[in-house]
């Protein structure tokens, strides 16, 4: 599955909302350098969707808030 995801760094509390337009928006509870933000995001995503986190993979936008996400069900 491909999701469309906007991500908002550095906030105090992570959390995953969906728009009713299907894009997910994340918000990160760490900073956007050193590829924390990304890592950060790949373990909320695959919680929320109860998958590995080697099945959460950013396609897309790896230094943008907006990023394609691939994520393998098993």
């Amino acid at each position: 599955m491909k999701i469309k995801v906007k991500v908002s760094a550095g906030s105090k509390n992570a959390s995953v909302v969906v728009t009713p337009e299907g894009i997910v928006k994340v918000r990160v509870n760490a900073p956007a350098r050193k590829g924390k933000a990304n890592k950060r995001l790949i373990e909320i995503l695959a919680a929320h969707y109860g998958v590995s986190k080697k099945d959460v993979k950013i396609t897309h936008g790896l230094t943008d808030a907006v990023k394609l996400i691939e994520i393998n069900s098993g």
